[in-house]
């Protein structure tokens, strides 16, 4: 249960929900196999797609269903891929959950038109069902990158977004519930003020098992100017204007807007944020930079496997005493890297206690290290 308060190390029983990256399983060589199952709660598959007629579809069906594993089977029919990989690791541990999560930033352009009207919600929620109950998944995980825009450039969105929203979450909630109790609804939500407005805060949750708060990505390489990625609390000395931009201001956001504290969720990176041709100044925070590092795998992201094995043993680490986060400088070579690391995401962890919130999501499992500690940090001090 998610209820039940006290501090670190109080036996609390928080979610902790792992995003696992379709995509992992190329490049990154990151597998279902790999999934530490023992120590997260809920495993949300990074994602399925909407066509072009607003139904739930393969994102990617090689990886999905039809990879060959050890063990598979070649029979016509047979499922393989990371579906039938995540029906083995359930097997394994009954208590785990797992849902098929929908949209993401890239392909979050179809939802308008599916959230349109009551035909086109209700043929969307049947097929995000189907799909998901039919490839052995607990529920659905709604990922829409944003309601009433925001998104990625190009995405289809309206005004009327936001009562869509929440008509379209009803749907699902319907169609779930009409296949038996027990089936999972949850939503990764935005982080920044703006587009919280563009949700019905209050008419949502009642709907939702729980929101998943997208409480990172608060600064990064669209900006021209160093920040961090996602801070607790507000930083003395952050130009930005808007002092609500870190974990803390995003959570009582819903909070004020009357989402229930056992709800909520909240987001962990992995990851961090990188900029370069930093000016030496400040350790290089809130600086002007001139441009983008080449990442772990795209420009100016680093997984936090790279940045521990690669960045933090050459180059000097500061921690912000207000945001509680971490930072590298290299003031030679003008890069700066802001970052979680298990200790901050400890102390992000301890605010879930102490706050009495629903627990912790974080994206993405191939982001840890090979010894699992971001995600032993959490689930230390939440299970």
């Amino acid at each position: 249960g998610a209820s039940g308060s006290g501090g670190a190390g109080s036996g609390a029983q928080k979610r902790i929900v792992a995003y696992f990256a379709e995509w992992g399983v190329y490049g990154r060589n990151y597998h279902v196999t790999d999934i530490p199952a023992g120590m997260v709660t809920h495993i949300n598959y990074a994602f399925a797609n909407i066509s072009a007629d607003g139904q739930c579809v393969l994102g990617d069906s090689y990886a999905d269903v039809d990879r060959f594993y050890p063990g598979d089977s070649w029979d016509t029919g047979a499922l393989r891929g990371s579906f039938h990989q995540l029906q083995l690791l359930k097997q394994a541990h009954p208590n785990l959950k797992t849902l098929l999560s929908v949209g993401g930033w890239s392909w979050s352009g179809h939802f308008s038109d599916a959230a349109l009207t009551d035909a086109s919600r209700t043929r969307f929620a049947q097929s995000c069902v189907d799909l998901a109950l039919g490839n052995g998944f607990d529920g659905v995980d709604i990922d829409w990158e944003y309601p009433g825009g925001g998104g990625l450039e190009g995405n289809g969105f309206r005004p009327e977004d936001k009562q869509n929203f929440t008509l379209l979450l009803g749907a699902l909630r319907s169609a779930l519930d009409a296949r038996g109790p027990g089936h999972l609804l949850s939503i990764a939500a935005p982080a920044g003020g703006p587009k919280i407005m563009n949700l019905e805060i209050a008419s949502i949750h009642p709907l939702l098992d729980h929101i998943n708060v997208m409480t990172y990505d608060y600064h990064g390489g669209w900006e021209h100017a160093t920040g961090f990625n996602a801070a607790l609390f507000a930083a003395s000395g952050d130009p930005t204007a808007d002092r609500t931009y870190n974990v803390d201001g995003s959570v009582k956001a819903f909070l004020q807007g009357g989402t229930p504290a056992g709800k909520l969720v909240v987001g962990m990176p992995f990851y961090g944020r990188g900029w370069s041709g930093v000016t030496n100044a400040n350790d290089g925070l809130f600086q002007p930079s001139t441009g983008l590092p080449m990442g772990t795998w795209e420009m100016g992201v680093f997984d936090w496997h790279d940045i521990a094995q690669n960045y933090l043993p050459r180059m000097t680490r500061h921690v912000s005493t207000d945001a509680k986060v971490p930072w590298l400088f290299d003031a030679a070579t003008g890069l700066m890297i802001s970052y979680d690391d298990p200790e901050s995401l400890g102390r992000k962890a301890d605010y879930v206690n102490q706050n009495d919130l629903g627990g912790a999501m974080f994206w993405e499992l191939s982001g840890d290290d090979a010894q699992h500690s971001l995600l032993t940090a959490l689930h230390a001090r939440l299970r």
